[in-house]
């Protein structure tokens, strides 16, 4: 239909001012999940490096062995930083023609340096072929990604998170480079393929049936983010970060992620206090309100996940902070 066409062909160069590129940046009825699959399918001929800080992370490596590509994981400890030395000392071997980093990780609220890693791959004597693919589910448009002046090859986040929709949609940006090595690349099968899905986009299309719906959302979300200006967004996010850790700090709570690399969309604490973190989620589910167990069994009930991302204001977090507050004085 003409109208779904009209609205592809405006939102797609709203998505470009999100992502900070001139390139493409496709559409897909998925979750992130599914172009993390596309990244590895259109992406990798010879080997991946798969940088691994958390639960989320770790989903690069099942990917890669569930369409049967060869890896090697880096992983370093959970609330650590992935940082640039450690993935170039591991690529120098030049057996590598891609790197998977996820640029926010959700279990642990630790936000990579992607930034210095792709400019320290780049920097490589083949740093050139190397593919870098970014999954930024829970920071695009929260927390700063610059694809065109990073160079990267593969960005990619959904509509859940830091975008403030219902879950269905997923985007990536994807990078001339990129879109020439999956030329190289067989069996990239069908949904996924980067040079279909690019062929209907240039068309202001999509291969598959849209979720016009949520497009639709899109459109009028973009249009607020544009409105409330990148920059301003960034450091809103920053401030309820930042607030979020000072509250923590004030009760006794220490922060499970390095200092320094602390997210600005989502603040792990380290349950040091030993709170019973269900019956906290019962009290604020009577308040309309709730926060996130430690992601798995190496943190549920070790670490809690609050949230400060997409349309939430200081505000919010103020009065999650007074909830929080009253069922630790009962």
């Amino acid at each position: 239909m003409p109208e779904c066409i009209d609205l592809i062909g405006r939102i797609e160069p709203k998505l470009q001012q999100v992502f900070f590129t001139n390139k493409r940046v496709i559409i897909s009825a998925s979750s992130g999940t599914g172009l993390m699959e596309a990244a590895i399918r259109n992406t990798v001929n010879k080997k991946i490096l798969n940088c691994v800080n958390g639960a989320f992370s770790d989903r690069w490596r099942q990917i890669t062995e569930a369409n049967g590509k060869e890896n090697e994981v880096l992983e370093v400890q959970w609330g650590q930083a992935i940082l640039p030395e450690m993935v170039v000392e591991r690529l120098a071997t030049g057996e590598f023609d891609a790197v998977a980093i996820t640029h926010n990780e959700t279990s642990t609220g630790v936000t990579n340096p992607i930034k210095e890693i792709a400019a320290a791959v780049r920097a490589l004597p083949n740093g050139n072929d190397i593919m870098i693919l970014v999954d930024s589910v829970s920071g695009l448009s929260g927390a700063r990604l610059e694809f065109d002046a990073w160079d990267l090859d593969v960005a990619l986040t959904a509509s859940q998170k830091a975008f403030a929709l219902p879950p269905g949609l997923a985007f990536c940006a994807v990078s001339d480079r990129a879109m020439e090595k999956a030329k190289t690349v067989p069996n990239r099968g069908y949904y996924f393929d980067f040079l279909v899905l690019e062929k209907y986009l240039l068309k202001d299309q999509t291969p598959a049936t849209p979720a016009i719906s949520l497009l639709n959302a899109l459109d009028l979300q973009l249009d607020k983010m544009l409105a409330e200006g990148i920059e301003a967004r960034f450091a809103r996010h920053l401030a309820m970060r930042n607030r979020t850790i000072a509250w923590a700090k004030s009760k006794g709570f220490e922060i499970f992620s390095a200092a320094g690399y602390e997210s600005p969309t989502v603040t792990c604490v380290a349950n040091n206090l030993e709170i019973d973190i269900p019956a906290l989620n019962n009290f604020l589910r009577g308040r309309g309100m709730f926060l996130s167990n430690g992601y798995g069994a190496k943190l549920k009930n070790k670490t809690f996940r609050i949230a400060h991302m997409g349309d939430l204001q200081m505000a919010d977090m103020e009065a999650l902070f007074g909830a929080i507050d009253a069922f630790m004085a009962q």
